[in-house]
């Protein structure tokens, strides 16, 4: 199968591996558009959301101090 990938290359994919890798290749904000894409696919094809997770009182500090650094990064991209 061969893919255009947000005009850029012209890119043949055979397996998954293959897709991620062209990811891997993306920017931030073409990749958070890929994100959305998917998303809206998964929707529209009747796809569950995962379960919420639940986090103990002792989990919840660590867990907020994780999704800060990750915030963070997301910023510094």
């Amino acid at each position: 199968m061969q893919i255009i990938l947000y005009g850029h290359t012209l890119i043949d994919m055979v397996t998954l591996a293959d897709i991620e890798a062209a990811a891997d290749s993306l920017s931030p904000a073409e990749k958070q558009e890929l994100m959305l894409f998917l998303a809206s696919r998964l929707r529209a094809a009747g796809a569950m959301l995962p379960e919420p997770c639940v986090f103990s009182a002792d989990e919840m500090p660590r867990w907020i101090e994780e999704d800060e650094a990750d915030l963070r990064r997301l910023r510094e991209q």
